[in-house]
């Protein structure tokens, strides 16, 4: 019997180009060094799950795989992102306002209740630790798929100590950057490797209670995205915390053990069971319940792109040690990215912009001044004159925002908006 499952595996898990080691086969309680169970490269970017209770392994074995990726060239992202708060805040205070009125229509019919929404949940966002996650240099997507002189993909493990008691504002900004290399990056088809591979972990935190309008796009940007040849990787205790549309598109599946404490547990357990090929070796169940740390339920895409048989896997270790790096701020400081990022800068922003267009000229300003009572009384303006003049005044206040909202800069902003908005604010509004 072992033979035959040494032979079925080595079959099923056999591959002509290159691929990443994942582990070795057991039967029967017995690790089979004959059954080597790989994941082709090539098939990197059709998505994937690792899953599995509290301490079961998920974390070796996302580096594990991290650093198998790097040694053939691809680049690793397992963190997070910025991006500009105070610029959104100034724009939707501008269309709250009276003057903002006349181009709240331009931007697809925004409504002013809306705007109001939106502004409310900002100050949400800020007061849950968006002021400490988003601002400037923005990250660079393209500074996420570098490769270091000896070939091998950089591996970016970004780390916002200030928001890491706020899971849903990083699990969702991580969202975000996916829908942003989706947008930049071109096509590129089947490639023997993928560019990047993208780790996200506590996927469930994504998924909490979000609407319909939201996981839509997430499960279109997911369908799409490998064909940018980017593989993305969920991380969470059960297959029941990702969506059954985004789900379906994770062919590589790495399922470490459940635990069955509770009803709850025993139900998550049937579902994950169901969500798996039948197997000719195991019984699912007493599979998922039984697995030691380390070891894990796997299942890939063949280079035929048909799913393997479920094999037990000792999982291949990683070879790095997993824990704070020696004088961190030193070798960040080292880093050819240091420039760019390591100072938080405030340049000119649509903030500033905006509040210098809406300010009344010089002119203006001092006419506004009360008349001291002792000076000579300024000469009598009919209304009909002051009105014409304040009625200038405000078309070219106005004229001079409808410039700004039509100029490159305006139109990025207003593309900031609507992706921006409804992407990070996923509850309904």
């Amino acid at each position: 019997m072992a033979d035959d499952f040494a032979q079925a595996t080595t079959t099923a898990y056999a591959t002509d180009g290159a691929a990443l080691d994942l582990g070795r086969g057991v039967h029967d309680g017995a690790v089979v060094t004959a059954a080597t169970v790989k994941l082709p490269l090539r098939m990197v970017n059709r998505h994937g799950l690792i899953a599995g209770a509290t301490g079961t392994g998920k974390t070796k074995t996302l580096q594990g795989i991290a650093e198998q990726l790097s040694s053939a060239g691809v680049p690793v992202f397992v963190a997070d992102v910025k991006g500009d708060l105070s610029d959104l805040r100034a724009l939707l205070s501008f269309l709250a306002s009276a003057e903002g009125k006349a181009d709240l229509t331009g931007i697809g019919g925004l409504s002013s209740a809306t705007v109001g929404v939106l502004l409310r949940s900002l100050t949400g966002l800020e007061d849950g630790g968006g002021n400490e996650f988003f601002g400037e240099p923005m990250l660079d997507v393209h500074d996420l798929m570098r490769t270091a002189q000896d070939g091998r993909g950089i591996i970016s493990c970004l780390e916002l100590p200030a928001v890491q008691d706020k899971p849903t504002l990083f699990s969702t900004a991580l969202m975000w950057l996916l829908a942003q290399l989706f947008e930049e990056l071109p096509e590129a088809g089947d490639l023997d490797k993928p560019k990047l591979a993208f780790f996200f972990d506590e996927a469930h935190l994504l998924f909490e209670d979000a609407t319909k309008a939201f996981l839509t796009p997430v499960a279109q940007t997911v369908r799409l995205i490998r064909s940018k040849g980017v593989g993305v990787y969920f991380i969470t205790q059960t297959p029941r915390d990702v969506p059954s549309e985004i789900l379906g598109q994770l062919g590589n599946r790495v399922q470490h053990a459940l635990r069955a404490f509770t009803p709850e547990d025993a139900k998550a357990l049937k579902a994950t069971v169901s969500t798996f090929p039948k197997s000719a070796f195991y019984d699912m169940e007493t599979l998922l319940t039984g697995m030691g740390i380390g070891e894990a339920a796997v299942t890939i895409l063949s280079e035929t792109g048909v799913p393997t048989p479920v094999v037990h896997t000792r999982m291949t270790p990683p070879a790095s040690r997993m824990g704070p790096a020696d004088d961190v701020e030193a070798k960040a400081k080292a880093s050819p990215l240091w420039a760019k990022y390591g100072t938080r800068v405030d340049n000119q922003s649509a903030r500033e912009i905006l509040a210098a267009r809406m300010a009344p000229p010089a002119g203006e300003a001092e006419e506004a001044q009360p008349v001291q009572p002792k000076q000579a009384a300024a000469p009598h303006r009919q209304p009909a004159a002051e009105h014409k003049e304040a009625a200038g005044a405000m078309a070219g206040g106005v004229a001079a925002v409808t410039s700004f909202l039509n100029s490159r800069e305006g139109k990025q902003l207003q593309k900031q908006v609507v992706r921006g908005v409804f992407g990070l604010l996923k509850k309904k509004l």
